[in-house]
């Protein structure tokens, strides 16, 4: 949709928030964002990373057209022997092996479409339920404690319930980095109504405790026993909804009395008697409570039981299904919901099916007219690797994700990628760690390439619109699949000429749930958009049973009638488990990981900003000062992280918000932006048993620091290789890259096995610093910056930043070395 004045109205692409984005493309080529006022998620505002999506557009790195490896080297083939090679390749095997014998790990950055169309291959004509999703590390927990406790995965709460709630919790979510724009509207909440309490719980202190009334630093694990307190706590003190427990709940008795056989809460938690008895007191005496949970919560061998101990309380209390309360799960990706409604997941089918269900099987094949509908669950993400490590699978398709670098255990990930017979990856990158380990590489578009649909953490689908025109060779995701598809005998069934075809038939599937099992996933007031009706289409929030021409915000529950046999929610007894994994003499710390501010995952679309790039320039973790001293670190510096599994290397950053003896490190560097850098490497892969969500936030670790090393800056046009003998890290600058090298060998063995580059030297030494420049006429392709005593800071990196970008027409070579030597 293009507004009167040229704006394009389309999706951030980036985390469940979904916000609206309005861009326009200037003279220069480049594209201006804007928010979007008109869109219910933002109302117009974005944060950093958001309001950055323009700087990523660029060509640099970009994957232009299909390559397949051969003899060891990568070669240009068409479109044609590709999609042939791949549907071959899935054909023999499957001939040979059986259709358990392939996957898919497909994404959270897919749109609805590209997801409706792999799920529909796999599970409907393969006949294999082996596709599953990296949401799968992001909110799978939820979608089982759902299930469990509303007999469908609903989310019941929409955003604007922030603004209409009494007390709003946030347990394991640091909204104001994870979610910012969902941050802002809280605060701003906040602002408007002094009244409302904000209550932070995290074992660190994070940004959101800015605005937080009461911040409670819980032991890493423990909230299922917070909870369950809670639970008693409301038993003991009358503040049980009787009549709804009554009318709308099943299996109360067993729930509470599992809850009040956590006797020993302020041991297990942390916290002391009177930070609990505050927290139960608000949470007892308030009406409207917005609990909001993320990766805390759900990323965790006992993720599904935390989620469900959190539910327990809302349903116990009655606070669910009206204005401004509910448990409220945000989702990490802009389409993680979208996967779970296609059946993205190893466990479910399309539309929320279930295989368990045969009405719903039957009602499947008749829709899709196959008779090789899959009819057990799949390989959940880190079992679907674990069967390509010892030869299971022999095929894998891997979409719009870097499972080498996400994945815990990412070592073993690599090397059963590398062992595989064939690997094929659908990306818009040309040289991820996961890209190194591929057979075949099909180009596929980007966001502000590519056209169809999102849906964020209150169900609310959004367009995303194409802005740009592909670069290369590049191809939507749902056209790669079904061009594959047609090659493996299946024309008829994924004949699709664009998107909004695709979409029609996902909104009619939708509407089987009228006859076979009521659902809240009903689309059918989409099923017959026109195609200008699609293209136009305004946000929309399920159920949408007739077409959404206004904005609407729609709670589920309102009526106290679940998807259950019986319509009633159930409550599930659980009890807190310590973590599988726990310090240890040998490993004495806990390493926390999570998300910056600034980046996105693995910094494949991030990382191509420069203004994204310079808030942080090296990956780092936080520890408390107290815990630095101990272990004789010092601010800045770099330390190695590392257990049975592997080490990390990144800078100290003092922060007195972390617990003592705890660690927190960001995810997104890897072995393509700094050396040995990926924090996955350390994490455990042992997953709750229900979701098969793996453990992220509770590593135990061991620390030393590194000897002060010398220090090189180069900044350059082109990206280098660069060993694993030296740390160094990687960040984008204007005109080219920059790496930060830091080595206790000599600079001149450094120096001298950086790549080579063409053109004129200058060279200047002065004192403890020694600087040289590579010319090409005007135009400077390479600075270098050594210093033999000197420890490098942001501030100086910008500075080599800011001078690499200027032509000698701005400064000579000689005034930029004067000019550094003087400022420093």
């Amino acid at each position: 949709m293009v507004t009167h004045d040229g704006w394009t109205k389309s999706t951030c692409a980036y985390c469940g928030v979904g916000c609206g984005i309005e861009a326009r493309v200037l003279g220069s080529g480049k594209l201006e964002v804007r928010g979007d006022k008109s869109h219910p998620a933002n109302f117009g505002k974005l944060c950093t990373k958001g309001i950055a999506l323009g700087d990523t557009v660029i060509e640099d790195g970009r994957l232009l057209y299909p390559q397949q490896r051969i003899a060891g080297k990568w070669q240009r083939v068409a479109w044609d022997e590709a999609l042939t090679t791949v549907a071959d390749k899935f054909t023999q095997t499957i001939a040979e092996y059986g259709p358990d014998s392939v996957a898919f790990y497909v994404s959270g950055q897919l749109l609805t479409e590209d997801y409706y169309v792999a799920n529909k291959l796999m599970k409907g004509f393969i006949g294999s339920s082996n596709i599953d999703s990296n949401s799968r590390l992001c909110m799978a927990s939820s979608v089982v404690g759902h299930k469990r406790a509303f007999g469908m995965d609903s989310v019941p709460v929409v955003y604007e319930d922030l603004e209409q709630a009494e007390v709003v919790i946030l347990v394991g979510s640091n909204l104001a980095w994870c979610h910012p724009v969902l941050y802002q509207r809280l605060r701003v909440a906040k602002e408007n109504n002094p009244d409302l309490k904000v209550l932070v719980v995290d074992p660190r202190r994070n940004e959101s405790c800015d605005i937080a009334d009461q911040h409670l630093p819980i032991h890493s694990g423990s909230d299922v026993a917070l909870f369950n307190g809670l639970f008693g706590y409301l038993a003991d003190h009358q503040a049980l909804d009787r009549e709804f427990i009554t009318k709308h709940t099943n299996q109360f008795e067993a729930a509470l009395a599992a809850a009040q056989q956590e006797t020993n809460t302020a041991d297990v938690t942390g916290l002391t008697s009177t930070e609990l008895d505050q927290f139960y007191r608000v949470f007892a005496e308030h009406k409207r409570v917005v609990t909001i949970y993320s990766q805390g919560v759900n990323q965790s061998t006992q993720g599904s039981d935390k989620v469900n101990s959190i539910i327990n309380c809302h349903l116990a209390s009655g606070k669910i299904g009206y204005a401004g309360c509910g448990p409220f799960s945000v989702t990490g990706q802009p389409n993680a919901m979208g996967g779970r409604e296609v059946g993205a997941l190893a466990s479910t089918l399309a539309a929320h099916m279930e295989f368990d269900q045969p009405q719903e099987m039957a009602a499947i094949r008749e829709f899709w007219h196959t008779d090789s509908l899959a009819s057990k669950p799949g390989l959940k993400a880190v079992d679907m690797f674990d069967a390509l490590a010892v030869g299971k699978i022999k095929a894998i398709w891997i979409m719009a994700t870097n499972p080498v670098v996400s994945l815990p255990n990412s070592d073993k990930i690599q090397a059963a990628l590398e062992n595989c017979q064939f690997v094929v990856v659908s990306d818009c990158i040309a040289d991820t760690a996961t890209t190194r380990c591929a057979d075949l590489l099909l180009p596929a578009q980007g966001w502000s390439e590519k056209s169809g649909t999102v849906t964020n953490s209150e169900r609310r689908i959004s367009r995303q619109r194409k802005l740009l025109a592909s670069p290369g060779q590049a191809k939507p995701d749902w056209w790669i699949v079904s061009q594959v598809a047609q090659r493996m005998g299946f024309k008829e069934q994924f004949d699709y000429h664009h998107e909004g075809e695709v979409f029609r038939e996902y909104a009619a599937m939708t509407g089987l749930n009228q006859h076979v099992k009521p659902r809240d996933l009903n689309l059918i007031g989409l099923a017959k958009l026109t195609d200008q009706e699609y293209h136009h289409l305004m946000p929309q929030q399920w159920p949408v049973l007739e077409y959404q021409s206004e904005l609407v915000n729609q709670r589920l529950f309102t009526d106290k009638q679940f998807y259950t046999a019986n319509g009633k929610a159930n409550f599930l007894a659980v009890s807190h488990r310590m973590p599988q994994r726990q310090i240890s003499a040998q490993y004495p710390l806990l390493l926390n990981t999570g998300r910056t501010r600034d980046h996105w995952h693995t910094m494949t679309r991030t990382g191509l900003s420069t203004r994204l790039a310079s808030f942080h320039c090296d990956p780092y973790f936080m520890i408390h000062p107290d815990t630095a001293q101990q272990y004789q670190l010092n601010d800045g510096h770099i330390a190695t992280v590392s257990n049975q599994q592997g080490k990390v290397r990144a800078k100290v950053m003092f922060n007195d918000g972390m617990k003592r003896g705890e660690l927190f490190m960001p995810i997104h560097w890897n072995e393509l932006t700094a050396a040995d850098a990926k924090p996955c490497s350390l994490v455990d892969p042992r997953v709750d048993a229900y979701s098969g969500q793996p453990e992220f936030k509770c590593t135990p670790v061991e620390i030393a620091p590194e000897p002060t090393p010398n220090s090189v800056v180069v900044a350059t046009e082109n990206p280098l290789t660069l060993g694993r003998s030296d740390y160094w890290s990687r960040q984008k600058i204007a005109g080219g890259y920059l790496y930060y090298i830091r080595s206790g060998r000599e600079v001149a063995q450094i120096l001298s096995e950086l790549p080579k580059q063409e053109g004129d030297e200058v060279s200047y030494r002065s004192g403890s610093w020694h600087f040289k420049a590579t010319r090409q006429g005007a135009k400077t392709v390479r600075l270098v910056v050594v210093s033999t005593v000197a420890n490098f800071t942001s501030e100086h990196v910008s500075d080599v930043a800011e001078l690499f970008a200027q032509t000698e027409e701005v400064m000579s070579t000689q005034q930029r070395f004067y000019w550094l030597e003087q400022r420093w």
